[in-house]
């Protein structure tokens, strides 16, 4: 399966300047001994030419691509590489495609190390880093000895699978959420439990083979071939295979002269034709990557979308609210109750107490949407009793956070032994843009029906972007009820144009938001209110600022 021929090599960037008395790097001799193979780990290290020469190196550190939840931390914020894109527009779709790059080379010619850099660079808080080592495929018992033994070709086309390589690349292109698979390099076999990532602003997709399919290459926005000298390779490999993944010196050099540099010469090298750009020694030509980040920034700034307020809240105004909404019965001690927590004199226990009233009112009668099938119980004096018993697998409550998880007591006390979830969404301050900072979720919560908490809903961006996330883990939307203690009619058109079929549940509706989407009358900054912090100057609502719910 070679790689399609270009009509022009890629340019090759400038390599960088060498440092005073750097020299070729030279292979490390056999270990005569097994128990030997991890102090040659250690000393292949001062093998290694230096990184960076241009200018002081970054301090960062990175977590390994199996943790979780997968980040990049750098020095001045973390860079979330499984994240959810705020690129979702009033109708609750992705409205362009995220920027995918491609990273080719040869094996351990620092692709990895290339593409993190270029990740802390782009100062994108969204991006997904997706490994070509995840999709080997599954090995038969033969293969799986000849693995064993050292005399298996992984560095072969046909040693990925492609056809899952092309499908998840192109789902997280859409913004849509995949399961990729975790391969164990020590038993040569892809482990049980897979990972979850989402779509993002930036996709980087590295692999030895990243160009050697056409479908492949078609889904690549930028094309970038790593170029590192093979000797340097040979030890970073040495380094890696002993120290990581439990091989031996001997087996990994077999290897090498076997499968890894004959591939390189076949199947590998001949990529670099169709690469964009080719960029010499690897991490530590700086200047290339500086150049690189340079044309993506220009490349996404194109792209670059806001979320649109001004369309949210003209898209129905004088329409009649939908019929997915519930209001709670506007009652005389329901209306007593909204007073109290309105006014702004009352006391924090007072303001706390009362909520707490609505939110138990609210909860019991979201409960009555739910499916419900008939069911005959025998009471203590032996008659039959015709009822009624849910007809669901479980109930999985998920609080927007902060204020959302003050619900929380409130489902727990009516449903016993309920699943709680978290997510956090905020604002992005300088783009005006929903953002998904946090997210835990039950396992198997796509059986579920799932109640999802917020106090306040004013122009329900971070509601829809909540709503997103529990599709994106299979939840189906008709088994999705929103419940707030207030919304605004904004909000609500909002959330059901965009997912017509999530039921809504609320204790009152007004009917405006202000230039600023606070709610009005509103009921101020609810979590500053409920948690006795500091409100913001304007005393909006915590919802409204933090989450643009």
């Amino acid at each position: 399966m070679a790689a399609p021929p270009a009509s022009a090599d890629a340019p090759r960037l400038p390599p960088p300047p060498a440092a005073a008395g750097d020299g070729p790097p030279r292979p490390a001799e056999r270990s005569e001994t097994a128990c030997e193979d991890r102090s040659h780990a250690e000393s292949l290290d001062r093998l290694l030419p230096p990184v960076g020469t241009g200018r002081s190196p970054r301090k960062r550190t990175t977590s390994q691509c199996k943790s979780e939840p997968p980040l990049l931390r750098t020095s001045k914020r973390t860079i979330y590489t499984a994240g959810r894109p705020p690129w979702y527009n009033e109708h609750g779709t992705q409205s362009k495609e995220a920027f995918a790059i491609g990273l080719g080379g040869g094996s351990a010619s620092g692709k990895t190390t290339v593409a993190r850099m270029i990740i802390e660079a782009l100062d994108v808080p969204w991006v997904v880093l997706l490994s070509m080592d995840s999709f080997y495929k599954v090995l038969t018992t033969q293969q799986q000895e000849q693995a064993a033994h050292n005399n298996f070709n992984f560095d072969h086309p046909d040693a990925f699978d492609f056809d899952l390589i092309v499908s998840t690349l192109k789902k997280l292109k859409q913004g849509k959420s995949v399961k990729v698979p975790v391969y164990d390099f020590t038993t040569h076999s892809r482990k049980k439990d897979w990972k979850t990532l989402y779509g993002a602003n930036v996709i980087i997709f590295e692999g030895i083979m990243a160009f050697a399919d056409k479908t492949l290459l078609e889904l690549l926005d930028m094309k970038i071939f790593v170029d590192t000298d093979s000797d340097i390779r040979l030890v970073r490999r040495l380094r890696r295979d002993i120290s990581e993944r439990g091989r031996d010196i001997e087996g990994v050099i077999k290897q090498y002269n076997k499968f890894v540099k004959p591939a390189f010469d076949q199947y590998i090298q001949p990529t670099m034709r169709v690469a964009d750009i080719v960029v010499p020694w690897g991490s530590g030509n700086t200047v290339a990557i500086d150049l690189i980040v340079q044309h993506m920034h220009s490349q996404l700034e194109e792209r670059k979308l806001r979320w649109d307020m001004a369309a949210l809240a003209s898209a129905h105004q004088c329409h009649p609210l939908p019929r997915t909404l519930s209001v709670l019965k506007s009652t005389p001690q329901v209306r007593g109750m909204h007073t109290i927590i309105r006014d702004k004199e009352t006391s924090r226990d007072e303001f706390i107490f009362y909520s707490k009233r609505l939110m138990r009112l609210l909860i019991e009668h979201a409960l009555s949407f739910l499916p419900f099938q008939d069911c005959v119980v025998q009471t203590p004096q032996g008659q039959d009793y015709a009822g009624k018993c849910y007809a669901g697998k479980q109930i999985t409550g998920v609080s927007i956070l902060r204020a959302g998880e003050t619900m929380e007591p409130a489902l727990r006390a009516v449903c016993k032994d309920v699943r709680i979830g978290t997510i956090l969404i905020q604002t992005n301050q300088l783009t005006g843009e929903p953002e998904l900072h946090y997210l835990r979720l039950p396992k198997d919560i796509s059986d579920d029906h799932v109640i999802l908490m917020d106090c306040t809903v004013s122009t329900g961006a971070a509601a829809m972007m909540a709503v997103r996330v529990l599709l994106d883990h299979d939840v189906p939307e008709d088994k999705i009820f929103l419940l707030s203690l207030l919304m605004a009619e904004m909000g609500v058109h909002s959330v059901a144009y965009a997912f017509p079929r999530v039921r809504i549940i609320t204790t009152a509706v007004d009917k405006r938001v202000n230039d600023l989407f606070r709610i009005i009358p509103g009921i101020g900054n609810f979590g500053d209110r409920y948690f006795g912090t500091d409100a913001a100057p304007d005393g909006s609502d915590e919802e409204e600022v933090a989450s643009t719910s």
